[in-house]
């Protein structure tokens, strides 16, 4: 039987809370013996999170999920709109905005996002997936 389970952080309109997820997130993977991810992980964290707190206005939450073998981290917020796609890393090196989902796309296996309504607001989640093989 695969191991399954998920944990979901609702975290306040605050820059400080991209600190308390990443480690959140090095807590939880220590304890479910995934460390191997733990670097990695808090990056693609401390982007999705960031954008969530930064870029959007009312709550957020992360989401850790780990199923057959596949970590995915998502940040969910109540802004509705889609994220701006991610531009080529390399063609980002002097831009001031645009580079943090372009880690996202350079660092993840998959990524992605999904209309999503929690706590009676609308919103969506932006995620991404790693291989824990």
């Amino acid at each position: 039987m695969p191991e399954c389970w998920e944990y979901t952080l609702h975290i306040p309109h605050d820059p400080r809370a991209v600190t308390v997820c990443r480690r959140t997130l090095r807590l939880i993977l220590t304890l479910h013996r995934l460390t191997h991810l733990a670097d990695t992980a808090e990056l693609l964290t401390s982007e999705l999170v960031s954008n969530a707190v930064l870029h959007t206005k009312g709550p957020a939450a992360l989401r850790i999920r780990y199923r057959d073998g596949v970590l995915q981290i998502g940040a969910w917020d109540a802004d509705p709109q889609p994220p701006e796609p991610p531009g080529k890393f390399g063609e980002l090196t002097d831009a001031e905005n645009g580079r943090g989902f372009a880690l996202v796309r350079a660092c993840a296996d998959l990524w992605g996002w999904q209309p999503l309504s929690r706590m009676g607001h609308r919103g969506k989640l932006v995620w991404c997936e790693l291989n824990a093989a």
